[in-house]
């Protein structure tokens, strides 16, 4: 398989750069967290990680995965066809399986605590869950993030099936029905797993995005958000 992969790879950089030397190649599959894959260019030499998920995936995928990785590299377009391929593969229900043992396995994920110095996150999770799901969502992890973090807000991490809200809120000056979205937001994240769409993922589903708008101040919490 080695030498055949290595030969996926050389075909596919011929492709995109038909006039230029092949470099050496290093391609490893690699014990990821998820089903990620890099290319690094290092003195002259192409270091190549696939998830080891990906091991014994079927040839057109892992030519899709070569013509995906070398496009980026060299900012070349990504052909539809190749997209596709890596896309159903990645997002057929035996390999989702395997990545979200993988990351329960793998993931480490740090949970600090729920009680901060201004606010509870259980405490709010409860009131939300008996104004708007009739106290029927199971209560996950809570946790405010490590620091304050401006990129991530909130996410909801199904694999350890926790709730993260950014320490950015939990300040006196914060209202709290900002805070009440973000948690509100995440927990229909709970209530509504990211669906499969053919081969596209729908994380805010029609039906997510009309329980969002059942938030009382929703527009003053997203304008504050904006602000912060």
């Amino acid at each position: 398989m080695k030498d055949g992969l290595l030969q996926i790879f050389q075909d596919a950089y011929r492709e995109l750069r038909p006039r230029a030397a092949i470099p050496d190649l290093a391609i490893q599959f690699f014990g990821f967290v998820d089903v990620n894959n890099t290319i690094r260019l290092r003195e002259g030499k192409l270091i190549v990680r696939l998830s080891d998920l990906l091991e014994g995936a079927p040839e057109p995928v892992l030519r899709a995965i070569a013509h995906i990785l070398f496009a980026k590299m060299y900012r070349k377009p990504i052909e539809r066809q190749q997209a596709t391929w890596y896309r159903r593969y990645v997002s057929s229900q035996h390999i989702r399986e395997k990545a979200h043992l993988l990351r329960q396995m793998r993931g480490r994920k740090r949970i600090e605590t729920p009680l901060g110095q201004v606010h509870n996150l259980e405490n709010i999770f409860d009131e939300l869950n008996t104004r708007f799901f009739y106290g029927l969502l199971a209560r996950p992890e809570l946790t405010w993030s490590q620091d304050h973090a401006r990129n991530s807000l909130g996410h909801y991490d199904p694999a350890h099936n926790a709730i993260v809200v950014s320490r950015i809120f939990d300040q006196a000056r914060v209202p709290r029905y900002a805070l009440e979205y973000i948690v509100y937001h995440e927990m229909l994240h709970l209530k509504h797993p990211v669906k499969l769409r053919g081969s596209r993922r729908c994380v805010h589903s029609p039906e997510f995005q009309a329980e969002e708008k059942l938030f009382p101040r929703l527009q003053e919490a997203k304008q504050f958000i904006k602000r912060l």
